[in-house]
């Protein structure tokens, strides 16, 4: 899959995390953004989420949209132009959801994340 791919217009996309070496693998279903051309998520459940504290633990993770799998290194992203184009991914693409407003709180706002193929 050419990156970002169809980030763009899934609806969601799943992350798989882990600790690290030998730990468990986690996978988790989240939000995708696409802000000037990177990749953004962000964790609804702010720095107590799983897959986040997992994956600021070990970046390396496996994004899979629409039946592919794409190795992805997280790139913590809390400033503010990052977490603008981040937030204006979300209003964009989720304008019709009802649950927009859940990712785009400011307390959750520290959490956002670029995802980068590796």
């Amino acid at each position: 899959m050419d990156w970002p791919g169809r980030i763009a217009s899934a609806e969601e996309v799943d992350i798989e995390t882990t600790r690290g070496r030998g730990a468990p693998v986690h996978r988790t279903t989240i939000w995708a953004v696409i802000g000037d051309g990177e990749v953004y998520v962000r964790s609804l459940n702010g720095e107590d989420g799983r897959w986040y504290r997992e994956l600021m633990a070990n970046p390396d993770a496996v994004v899979h949209v629409d039946g592919d799998a794409v190795l992805v290194r997280a790139v913590r992203t809390p400033d503010p132009e990052s977490v603008e184009r981040a937030t204006r991914g979300f209003n964009e693409k989720y304008v019709d959801s009802p649950y927009l407003h859940t990712m785009v709180r400011p307390e959750i706002e520290p959490t956002t994340v670029r995802l980068e193929p590796r």
